[in-house]
């Protein structure tokens, strides 16, 4: 018998069964998804919430940040677009129950995200670590660029800034001066006039630009002021001039050198007048004729020519910029060469995978921010052993690429650490190349630890930095699908970010067959 075709039936009464569990089946990873965020602790969610009075019931927060969840784990974080998959796809459906918030609703629900992520990320680390995960004998951190919600071209300089926020005063006054002559004294209520914030971010991004600038001079100063200090008072003077001191310094040295040859030119004539011979031993010569003099001589010309050659340097260099679509976004440059506009997220994350710590930073480099992870990773590390978690919370080892290599980092106090000491594959070939020794001839800490990754032991530790630290941000950019913030200013992109980084350790967890109904079931009890 011949095939058909199945009938295509819309006006079956019931496409899909009356229970919505049977919507999906039970191994569908929303559910796991669901039942977590029911056993967090969501109350600084809810206390943002208005309840009773007048007007229609509030969608839960529960619910919301349920959606936002499942959401940022299939890479959809466009508020429109969430709202149409309420209402088409089965999973979002669910998660919902039918009641599906509109793309507003969503919209200021994710923006009062800033103030909460903090807490949601806390209490997913400490479920996981209900759940067992959370292994902090060897720990990586690592830096990753994440993009912004604003383009490249959007950037300004400081003269294009002022340029802007003159030309917008000057519209302004136009648009008064007409609205004058329109109205009169009149109100012209019917006029609801320029609802856009351009104005408040050219002025944002060139007060950022006006403070770095000052506080950059500042500290130069600062540091300029103490090392001419310490050098009139004779104190010692290793390491590189700060900028705006070297010729001073130098100028410093020769009267020293002039003054002590002086010295003793002064006083071998005293003794000669004294004994009407010439004393015993060579003869002085004017301090003008010393070769000492002369070498300090020659090093204050050098200084002075580094100071000018730096300050050429510094007009030729292009001029700091800032953002308008977003001031608190910067020009990160990104593996392979050029720039993208965004932040730089570090991340500590476990031997077994979770996002320890996280901190959307605007730096474009990754140094100063060792301290502070390795802060953040401790306390994280202690509350998820004090939830129950493997382990006793004390970090074994820290592992860090060599943009977190500095002096201070290697001797700061905290765990023991392996920070690599070159960007080379070949760690044997790069340890030794890119390390310092100290005038004095002592070993630095930056030498040790290049003598140290030269060891089998310490080549084998560091070679898991990249398997723990890099894999996290493979999963979120390229499972998931997050390569760009859909938040614009830094604290709700940090709100933004955290999220993320929660919903990375959740569905880590489901995905690693940690969080099973089973496990569910135990935790709620």
């Amino acid at each position: 018998m011949a095939k058909g075709y199945r009938p295509v039936d819309r006006d079956q009464p019931f496409l899909l069964p009356p229970d919505m569990r049977e919507w999906l089946p039970s191994s569908h990873p929303v559910w796991p998804v669901i039942e977590a965020v029911v056993l967090l602790d969501t109350s600084a969610f809810h206390a943002r919430r208005r309840t009773g009075g007048a007007g229609a019931a509030g969608y839960d927060p529960d619910m919301l940040v349920t959606l936002l969840v499942w959401a940022y784990a299939n890479g959809v974080t466009s508020s429109r677009r969430i709202e149409r998959l309420c209402g088409q796809d089965v999973a979002f459906r669910v998660i919902c129950a039918g009641d599906a918030p509109d793309h507003a609703t969503i919209a200021r629900f994710r923006q009062q995200f800033a103030q909460a992520a903090a807490s949601l990320f806390a209490e997913v680390l400490v479920l996981c670590a209900r759940l067992g995960m959370g292994r902090v004998g060897v720990v990586a951190l690592d830096g990753t660029k994440i993009g912004a919600n604003a383009s490249k071209d959007a950037n300004r300089t400081e003269a294009g800034l002022r340029r802007l926020a003159a030309e917008t005063a000057a519209r302004h006054a136009e648009a008064d001066a007409a609205e004058d002559a329109l109205f009169g004294d009149g109100r012209g209520d019917d006029d609801p006039g320029d609802p856009s914030t351009r104005p408040e971010r050219v002025a944002a991004a060139l007060a950022s630009l006006e403070a770095e600038r000052e506080a950059a001079e500042a500290a130069e100063r600062a540091a300029a002021a103490g090392r001419l200090e310490a050098a009139r008072a004779g104190g010692p003077q290793a390491g590189r001039a700060p900028r705006g001191a070297g010729a001073e310094l130098a100028r410093l040295a020769l009267e020293r050198e002039k003054a002590a040859v002086q010295a003793r030119f002064d006083d071998w004539q005293r003794r000669k007048a004294e004994t009407g011979r010439a004393p015993r031993g060579p003869r002085p010569v004017p301090p003008a004729e010393h070769s000492l003099v002369r070498r300090a001589e020659a090093k204050l010309a050098k200084a002075i020519a580094a100071e000018a050659a730096r300050a050429e340097k510094d007009k030729a260099r292009a001029p700091a910029v800032r953002n308008v679509t977003d001031p608190a976004s910067r020009l990160m440059p990104v593996r392979g060469g050029g720039f993208t506009q965004g932040y730089n997220a570090q991340n500590m994350v476990t031997d077994d995978g979770l996002i320890l710590a996280t901190e959307l930073t605007d730096d474009t480099t990754d140094a100063r921010w060792w301290q502070p992870m390795m802060k953040d990773a401790a306390e994280a590390a202690a509350l998820m052993a004090a939830a129950g978690g493997p382990g006793t919370g004390e970090i074994g080892l820290a592992l860090g690429d060599a943009g977190y290599l500095s002096e201070a980092n290697l001797t700061c106090s905290g765990p023991d650490r392996l920070i690599a000491t070159g960007k080379r594959r070949d760690l044997e070939k790069a340890a030794r190349a890119d390390a310092d020794v100290d005038g004095e001839g002592g070993e630095t800490a930056i030498a040790a630890m290049a003598a140290r990754l030269k060891t089998p032991d310490g080549i084998a530790a560091y070679r898991q930095r990249g398997r723990i630290a890099e894999t996290p941000h493979g999963r979120i950019k390229h499972n998931m699908g997050i390569r760009r913030l859909a938040m614009r200013g830094k604290p709700k992109a940090s709100g933004e970010w955290k999220l993320i980084c929660a919903t990375h350790n959740l569905m880590l967890a489901i995905t690693s067959g940690h969080l099973t109904p089973q496990a569910l079931t135990a935790l709620a009890r």
